[in-house]
């Protein structure tokens, strides 16, 4: 077959006009239009928030759907066409520079987000993300309104626990530095309170905790454990200062458990998706011995040690 102009150029329309049906029209046919069970319209707030989340061209890096395939936030429920309904245009995404929204809402109290937005090194030491403090608190308030509306009802769901959470954090934190440690560590399970951390302090788990410290700490706890890094201004109640700890009976246990599932409630969240279980100890135990003074690494009762652990002395 000789190709000629023109079936080269019919060929290419075939090729788009099936590609258009495939993609686009045949969606629209078989999609449902009903809502998801856990759809619900927008506010006022929100509705301008998603204008400005679209004016910043927020999606070029953030997705909004968690697919079958996906193993990460969110993906305890998957994205279904009855959450679209009304978002005109949609915000899916193609691109998970940052983390995916589909569920952001009440992931974190909205003070954690002020932080965020104004400068997100304050919050994600490591963070790609641009800062948004020139829009003005009013339009980062809608911004925050969009993204904790972000999963519509269970957003809803989680906002009210944050919320109630949060009440009872204010009131032990302004009893005093006792009174809110003994708050903090009572919401710990007592197996955990007692538990000690299971690897012995060696320099290299110090260097281990301390990189970690820098890249997802430093921001809201400041390079000296004092709770006064660039976040504290936005937060309430501020970030905790480790060096209230010493002689309060914080253990490596309490110190993992609230690293490993946050504070709900308060602007520290909780990384255990993000973190393996060695690099929480590691990083408990960075700030045991440098902001509290005191730790219990590799005391009793412990369990077989990991076979890489090297016969080397402790610092």
């Amino acid at each position: 077959m000789r190709v000629t102009p023109a079936l080269l150029i019919g060929g290419c329309l075939i090729i788009f006009g099936a590609v258009l049906l495939v993609a686009v029209f045949l969606p629209s046919i078989t999609q449902s239009d009903q809502p998801s069970e856990v759809f619900r319209d927008r506010t006022s707030l929100e509705v301008e928030g998603r204008k400005l989340f679209i004016q910043n061209g927020c999606s070029y890096c953030h997705s909004q759907y968690i697919r079958y395939v996906d193993w990460d936030l969110g993906s305890e429920r998957i994205a279904q066409a009855g959450d679209y309904i009304n978002d005109r245009p949609h915000q899916l995404g193609s691109e998970r520079t940052g983390p995916d929204l589909s569920q952001e809402g009440g992931e974190h109290p909205d003070d954690w987000h002020v932080a965020h937005f104004i400068n997100p090194r304050y919050t994600r030491p490591e963070s790609l993300m641009p800062p948004f403090q020139y829009l003005g608190q009013e339009k980062i308030s809608g911004l925050i309104g969009y993204v904790q509306s972000l999963g519509f009802k269970d957003a809803d769901f989680r906002g009210k626990r944050q919320q109630y959470w949060k009440q009872r954090a204010i009131e032990a934190y302004e009893t005093g530095p006792d009174a809110n440690v003994a708050w903090l560590h009572e919401k710990v399970p007592e197996p955990w309170r007692k538990l000690p951390n299971p690897y012995p302090t060696t320099i290299a788990g110090l260097q281990r905790g301390h990189r970690i410290y820098q890249s997802f700490c430093i921001g809201c706890h400041g390079p000296i454990g004092d709770g006064m890094g660039p976040a504290y201004p936005s937060i309430y109640p501020p970030p905790l200062n480790f060096t209230v700890l010493k002689d309060r009976g914080v253990s490596g246990g309490i110190l993992y458990y609230q690293i490993m599932n946050g504070i709900t409630g308060t602007a520290m969240p909780y990384f255990k998706r993000e973190l393996e279980s060695e690099k929480i100890w590691d990083v408990g135990n960075y700030v045991a011995i440098y902001f509290v003074g005191e730790s219990d690494a590799g005391q009793e009762p412990k369990g077989i040690e990991a076979s890489y652990i090297t016969p080397r002395k402790e610092p």
